[in-house]
């Protein structure tokens, strides 16, 4: 696996430069709201940021395919011979920017050989950035004006403490699985708290150490995930499909993950507990 040089930099840049496009037209009343082939909604702020976010990577970095959720998509005959490319969602939570709570992030990613080596989250509304950069096992979160570092947390230590095991869930996409998921970890831990939030918000709060777990048991695509991948396991964590096998990218046509759950601290045996609610469940 390569990713030597350190994108990081320059994709927070081009992240904050998309961010910025959204937010300006976060102010209007009418956000052209449509509906894409698969009835998620598409706005004139996903098409900005995208259009921003494409127009930097090529003037920054020309010789990295880009893979854009809003891209017209590559076919898996070219994308399969691409060793590096540049994996975005530019506007993340696009049904949270339509309600305006503020919880929608831009995404971009650097995908090396299937793996997510380099990503970043920026959350416009509070100028915030999270980054991992997996070759040099840094993770960070940058707020008002300050960079500090993030890793996860230990399970063990709130189990001893008897402290509330953190599940951090989807505002809007929980299914009967998780409910599932939720018994099978009552058998382990005396309580446990969940916390919803939207977009790739909820893997942050695994990298930052406030959230143990976070289970995903319904449908998402490579671009909600890739560079939320890149952050948790720079931190220290795990993001593995429901046979504990890590989330890979670009190794088929479809660009549908599987179901996931992404966890803080790898040391857990997770999957004693959890593997017999992913083969019910897949």
């Amino acid at each position: 696996m390569s990713g030597a040089r350190d994108y990081l930099p320059i994709l927070s840049k081009i992240a904050r430069q998309a961010g910025a496009v959204i937010l300006n037209l976060y102010q209007d009343t009418d956000f052209g709201v449509t509906k894409k082939s698969d009835a998620s909604p598409l706005t004139r702020a996903d098409l900005a940021a995208h259009q921003s976010i494409i127009n930097g990577l090529a003037k920054a970095v020309p010789d990295i395919p880009v893979l854009s959720e809003e891209s017209d998509a590559s076919h898996f005959a070219e994308r399969r011979q691409w060793q590096q490319y540049f994996l975005v969602d530019p506007l993340d939570g696009t049904k949270e920017f339509i309600h305006r709570n503020g919880e929608f992030t831009v995404n971009i990613a650097l995908i090396d050989q299937g793996v997510p080596v380099q990503g970043l989250i920026y959350l416009p509304v509070r100028d915030e950035l999270y980054a991992g950069n997996q070759s040099a096992s840094l993770a960070y979160v940058e707020r008002a004006g300050k960079r500090s570092d993030i890793r996860v947390r230990n399970v063990a230590s709130r189990i001893s403490q008897d402290e509330p095991l953190v599940v951090i869930t989807s505002r809007r996409h929980n299914s009967a699985a998780l409910e599932t998921c939720l018994t099978a970890l009552q058998t382990r831990f005396k309580s446990i708290e969940t916390i919803s939030i939207g977009s790739s918000l909820k893997f942050c709060l695994i990298a930052e150490g406030k959230g143990d777990i976070y289970p995903r048991l319904s449908p998402t695509s490579e671009w909600d995930t890739a560079a939320a991948q890149a952050v948790v396991e720079a931190a220290g964590g795990r993001v593995v499909n429901t046979d504990f096998e890590p989330l890979r990218y670009n190794t088929k046509e479809n660009l549908l993950n599987p179901f996931f759950y992404a966890i803080g601290d790898p040391d857990f045996d997770w999957e004693a507990l959890l593997k017999p609610v992913a083969i019910e469940h897949s």
